[in-house]
């Protein structure tokens, strides 16, 4: 007779199939799936097991793996939903490659600014996707982008280098349809132009310049900053900033006296708490985590509420979930990598564990009765309130000691605990290496999650991965599913997932739906 443990062991806890990044023993996604996860974490930046080079490899092999249709909805869902920047560029030079109809026909929904149409053509030229021209079906798409912009908006555009705007015109030899668009291309490539059919924008930012006119005109920042400007000049900037910039930029407002005057002071906390204003610069809440982190004593107190304001906004989509819920948090040491990856003079300040500890306490503030539990190799004794704020759970979360990494550990503990419970929710990068599993068995979180099932039969459970990699601890199946991100667009999926809305295999096909 077969051996009825050995066989039922195997039935609860699947044999793994791989091993991350970081040794331990995982199941490889299945490629579409493992598309999804890096086209919504991966920045092409190095991480804290992986290099850029080998994540570029990686999305690259999976492509060839898949139709560029998927490859195409994928692009869309990373840059609208995910928010991303590095890689729907990639993925669209993928398609230009392999099928430049496709390409065309997902062009305008995904290059929809000019830092994304300067990645693309970065990455077409590199050679990485398969050539080293752009080609005339592309260099036409972006003859369209820049026919559709107007002249202010290229002009906007203009800043940026590697490629520069100047540089992506030089290569595709726009023609232009007014005076106007012709003397801005001699302006941006240096070449001789009609001063009098310059558009606005740019005849008052070189009037600006010259000393001829007092007043700041309404151009780019970063176009700017190299000037002299007393503290009239710096309200003004203030006054006419977008969101995002002024995010980024009270310590610098009120370096500069911007707040001095107590209407700007009205102005701005508005301007950042105004909901259609958050939603129009499609902000992640842990780019508002940094603003509060990072705001120095001498803004006013009413733009810093402004901020928590934005972040209530921006944490829209946390969604009120049934059952008993249990949040686990990995705080171990790799989560203390930045979350966009390593890159010189461009890595972020905020870590992983700073985006978990984010999801988590938004998490329990909608949810108050649900329990959250750090882990790293072993089980944090921390307890959170959800009556403290969102910005108080994160920063006492990703404060918490870390170690090594033990996905394992939170479900030992509920399992030692006998917990009932209906939904698990893990933030992690699943870089789980520490197991007490024999070498032919599953992963520690499966054999655990076994367990609890036995208990809780209809639970289910969520594994959240922030960063871009392709294993997971626990396969998707009819109780798990595997999300990656850190946009509100994963609020979305956990509260379908958890009110029996969509099965496991429910992010693909949210890509799968979307209409090319």
């Amino acid at each position: 007779m077969a051996n009825k443990q050995l066989f039922r062991t195997q039935l609860a806890t699947p044999a793994t199939d791989t091993a991350n990044e970081a040794g331990g023993r995982a199941y490889a996604l299945p490629a579409k799936l493992a598309l999804a996860q890096y086209a919504a974490t991966g920045c092409l930046s190095g991480t804290f097991y992986a290099g850029a080079e080998e994540q570029l490899g990686k999305v690259l092999g999976f492509c060839a793996e898949i139709d560029p249709e998927f490859i195409a909805k994928t692009a869309i869902y990373s840059r609208q939903r995910g928010l991303m920047k590095d890689m729907p560029a990639l993925l669209v030079a993928v398609l230009a490659a392999r099928d430049s109809a496709l390409c065309e026909r997902v062009f305008d929904r995904v290059i929809d600014n000019g830092k994304l149409l300067r990645n693309f053509v970065q990455i077409v030229r590199s050679g990485a996707t398969g050539r080293r021209s752009l080609g005339s079906r592309p260099k036409r798409l972006i003859q369209r982008w820049l026919d559709q912009r107007s002249d202010a908006a290229l002009f906007r555009a203009s800043v940026g280098n590697a490629p520069s705007l100047a540089d992506i015109i030089k290569m595709v030899h726009p023609k232009p349809s007014t005076a106007g668009r012709r003397a801005l291309y001699g302006y941006l490539l240096s070449r001789p132009y009609d001063v009098a059919a310059l558009p606005a924008c740019v005849a008052d930012y070189e009037a600006y310049k010259a000393g001829r006119s007092k007043e700041v005109p309404n151009v780019s920042f970063q176009l700017l900053t190299s000037l002299k400007l007393d503290a009239a000049a710096w309200r003004s900037i203030a006054r006419d900033a977008s969101w995002q910039m002024t995010r980024m930029n009270l310590n610098t407002f009120a370096r500069h006296g911007v707040f001095d005057e107590p209407a700007m002071i009205r102005v701005i906390a508005e301007r950042l708490a105004d909901p259609a204003e958050v939603r129009r610069a499609r902000v992640f809440p842990y780019q508002l985590m940094v603003a509060m982190g990072q705001v120095g004593k001498d803004v006013p107190k009413r733009v810093k509420d402004a901020l928590e304001a934005a972040m209530d906004v921006a944490l829209r989509n946390v969604p009120e979930l049934p059952g008993q819920v249990y949040i686990l948090p990995d705080i171990s040491g790799s989560m203390h990598c930045p979350v966009t990856g390593h890159r010189k003079g461009a890595s972020s300040a905020l870590r992983c564990i700073d985006v978990a500890a984010l999801i988590s306490a938004a998490l329990l503030r909608v949810n108050p009765g649900a329990e959250v539990i750090p882990f790293s190799d072993r089980v944090s004794g921390c307890r959170l309130k959800s009556t403290d704020s969102v910005m108080t759970n994160a920063r006492t979360l990703a404060g918490l000691p870390s170690g090594g990494t033990q996905c394992a550990a939170p479900l030992r503990e509920l399992n030692r605990r006998k917990a009932k419970g209906d939904l698990v929710i893990f933030v992690s990068d699943n870089e789980s290496w520490i197991s007490d599993q024999p070498r032919w068995s599953g992963t520690g979180v499966m054999k655990e999650w076994a367990l609890y099932k036995k208990r809780n039969p209809a639970a289910k459970m969520v594994c959240i991965d922030i960063q871009p990699y392709a294993t997971t601890q626990a396969p998707d199946r009819a109780d798990i599913i595997n999300v990656g991100g850190f946009s509100d667009a994963v609020f979305t999926l956990i509260a379908g997932f958890a009110r029996g809305e969509m099965g496991a295999d429910r992010w693909v096909g949210v890509i799968d739906e979307i209409k090319l």
